[in-house]
């Protein structure tokens, strides 16, 4: 039997619909995704860590659910909303449905409502926090509570968990170090396709402790929450910095990298969430088709003199891309291992991967090249 259940938004706006998935309540930031297709990686997504995500396409689940298109072990979003759930999904490798997936993952949903209506409100105020409730009560103290909510302890709760390093590939290309913020699976797999070994390691390592890996090259991963709130790992990465290892860093570690030589990055009014946003390479001119997860940016005019804003969004204008003059590092917004998405940036891995050759051969090169 189908039971009912709500979203209660801050500001007051109520969204009746049908419940799905794990039951019982719960509060978290309300953000939506573009995407058309993917949504078991969007499930996947550790940077969807403490949000409620709404899906802006209309039926979701028809091909089901696929592990082996999973890009973590488990979601880390607190709920999740769709217009319709497919309950009848048709894949030859579907290994289950959507509502026995979040059940299983304690993850409560939410059907049968406007996510138009709802994208739009979101769209027009910003982000704001929300409730999934069984009942349509909203109270003074209600409100206050859904009001008080932040995502915290965000990279510390979705980084590889243990003390040991996992490794995989067994090329005989460049050795990468993989700091794991929240890293998507896709990542390694598209330093391993390119014959790296590649080596994770978690949030809480050190510069000294990376250094004793001797590798050729640093992969500063995405994830979740304010980078800002991150003040360890700034201070390792700025140490690594001075030592002019070959870096990339995707997404949040675009935007750490950027904190570590003293730029500043601020929160935008709702992000840029889905598989279908448009980022310009200012050296050539170019837009490509990007994937994106993303609710902060950097705050290009607060890049220092020794770096150089390379990509920037073709819709809101905010830095999609730096590239540091004096080292050979760069980093985007965007996600060129995609998954889901468009693969039109994954060139930039090709580009790291000649970065850290070069290095070994003992050639002088840095990322403005």
């Amino acid at each position: 039997m189908e039971s009912q259940a709500c979203l209660i938004l801050e500001n007051g706006r109520v969204f009746e619909g049908k419940s799905f998935g794990a039951a019982g309540e719960v509060t978290g930031e309300v953000v939506f995704t573009t995407a058309m297709t993917g949504y078991l990686e969007t499930l996947t997504d550790p940077s969807y860590y403490g949000q409620i995500v709404v899906q802006t396409f209309p039926l979701i689940g028809n091909y089901g659910v696929i592990p082996a298109d999973f890009e973590s072990r488990a979601p880390h979003m607190r709920a999740y909303i769709v217009r319709d759930w497919c309950q009848e999904p048709s894949n030859f490798r579907c290994e289950g449905d959507l509502d026995a997936f979040l059940k299983s993952r304690g993850i409560p949903g939410l059907y049968g409502i406007d996510t138009r209506a709802l994208t739009r409100v979101v769209r027009e105020h910003g982000v704001m926090n929300g409730r999934i409730a069984c009942r349509p009560d909203v109270t003074r103290d209600t409100l206050e509570e859904i009001r008080r909510y932040r995502v915290t302890g965000a990279v510390a709760a979705v980084s590889a968990g243990q003390d040991s390093n996992a490794c995989w590939g067994d090329g005989d290309g460049p050795h990468v170090v993989l700091w794991d913020f929240g890293a998507k699976g896709n990542i390694g797999r598209e330093l391993v396709r390119r014959g790296c070994r590649v080596t994770a390691v978690p949030y809480r390592t050190t510069a000294e402790e990376i250094e004793a890996l001797k590798p050729d090259g640093l992969m500063l991963s995405n994830g979740p929450g304010d980078p800002a709130e991150n003040p360890g790992i700034i201070a390792e990465l700025k140490k690594l910095g001075e030592r002019r290892l070959p870096t990339f860093g995707i997404c949040l570690g675009h935007q750490l990298l950027a904190l570590s030589q003293g730029a500043r990055t601020i929160k935008m009014k709702y992000g840029n969430r889905g598989a279908n946003q448009p980022a310009r390479e200012i050296k050539t001119g170019r837009v490509y088709i990007t994937s994106q997860n993303h609710g902060y940016a950097v705050d290009a005019d607060t890049l220092p003199d020794t770096a150089r804003e390379s990509w920037v969004n073709a819709n809101d204008g905010t830095c999609e891309g730096v590239v540091y003059l004096d080292r050979p590092a760069f980093s985007v917004q965007f996600h060129p291992e995609a998954a889901a998405g468009p693969q039109d940036t994954a060139f930039l891995f090709d580009r790291f991967v000649e970065y850290m050759n070069r290095n070994r051969n003992g050639g002088n090169i840095h990322a403005a090249e």
